[in-house]
């Protein structure tokens, strides 16, 4: 467990547990929270955000391991009065665990009943189907035209775990009509009966053998068109009332030839919390009011903003040294040992425009490249 020093007011502690904690960690600081933060990495700018930080039993490629989890966190801790325990990426497919976490720690975040609720691929299609809102066909058997599904696994997320439906047979997975079109996700606030857009932004894939549709990056769009949008926050709205979502939480959509359809709902904190945060209206205080029945207030963006994660394309046996630029996070000790495929760390760019900001972020990721390869 490492520890820090951190000027703290009282009773402003919180607990984050997640695969990565970094993001949410820093977006707690920033709103003036002391932080105590577990995962899977212990990067080194998680640890300069946090109080206190401990690495979570299991491993990236495997999942959160429910055994011992408890004690982790208690020990984490150790006592202390907390305003919330705030879930991140990785417990999606195990809502039975967050409700035993809720039975020793106060949740800011969605149980496992609407957890599973949501992430429950037949229950999401039938409330999709009750509502009104487009969503993709699927099916738990093999489809007899396998080129036009894909197969995905309930509950897990970035993307890594979606394959054709012509090579894949994993326990636990489903189909999924194969949709062609542009990827829109929105980040939303859910107050169990409304869902307050904060914004909408524009994803990409960051393909690999064995991982065709794994997570690239995104892009905040300052542009969006009011009609669309309107559609979204219905979608939305009927989607919370119905399930009772609460806190931030994102949406995945594509839009095809035909309309906008819905993919799936993020029922947690997302990829794209760093490019809609804001200092002034902090979303980790939006989401702590918004699961406690609180007010909260939305950001109020300005220009465009973008981030990737940059993956390594073979095995780095000892990471280099060398002084991260500004511009990235997520940074792991010099001499880590990453194999191909692994995350290295996540880029960002800004610009006035969505097209901007991507410009910059390229920009960036290829300086970082050259870094790598000094």
């Amino acid at each position: 467990m490492r520890s820090r020093l951190l000027a703290k007011s009282p009773n402003k502690t919180v607990l984050i547990a997640a695969v990565s904690s970094r993001a949410l960690a820093q977006a707690a600081r920033r709103a003036g929270y002391c932080v105590l933060a577990a995962d899977f990495f212990e990067d080194l700018d998680t640890v300069a955000a946090c109080a206190r930080t401990v690495r979570l039993p299991g491993a990236l490629h495997h999942g959160i391991e429910p055994a011992g989890l408890v004690d982790t966190l208690q020990q984490l801790a150790n006592g202390e009065p907390l305003e919330g325990l705030v879930l991140g990426s990785g417990f999606e497919r195990q809502p039975d665990l967050v409700d035993r976490l809720a039975t020793q720690f106060p949740l800011a975040g969605n149980g496992g009943a609407t957890i599973q609720r949501i992430k429950h691929p037949e229950t999401l299609a039938a409330d999709c189907a009750a509502l009104g809102i487009p969503h993709p066909a699927m099916r738990r058997t093999t489809p007899p035209d396998p080129e036009n599904w894909l197969a995905k696994i309930a509950g897990a997320a970035g993307g890594a775990h979606v394959q054709s439906a012509a090579n894949f047979g994993k326990r636990g997975s489903y189909y999924q009509q194969r949709l062609i079109g542009t990827p829109i996700s929105a980040l939303f606030i859910g107050d169990g009966q409304r869902a307050h857009v904060v914004g909408f932004s524009r994803q990409w894939q960051s393909p690999a053998p064995g991982a065709p549709y794994r997570y690239g990056g995104a892009v905040r769009l300052t542009r969006f068109s009011r009609r669309a949008a309107a559609l979204f926050g219905k979608w939305l709205d009927d989607l919370t009332a119905r399930t009772g979502l609460i806190g931030l939480c994102s949406a995945d959509f594509i839009r095809t030839r035909d309309g906008y359809i819905l993919l799936e709902i993020n029922p947690r904190p997302g990829a794209t919390l760093d490019i809609f945060d804001d200092p002034v209206a902090p979303l980790f205080e939006a989401h702590l009011h918004a699961c406690r029945g609180q007010p909260f207030a939305l950001p109020r963006q300005s220009g465009s903003a973008a981030s990737m994660i940059a993956y390594a394309d073979r095995e780095l046996i000892s990471l280099p040294a060398f002084e991260w630029p500004v511009w990235t996070a997520d940074h792991q000790t010099a001499g880590s040992k990453l194999a191909a495929g692994d995350p290295i760390c996540s880029i960002f760019g800004a610009g006035e425009t969505a097209a901007a900001a991507r410009l910059n972020l390229n920009r960036n990721a290829r300086t970082m490249r050259e870094r790598l390869c000094r």
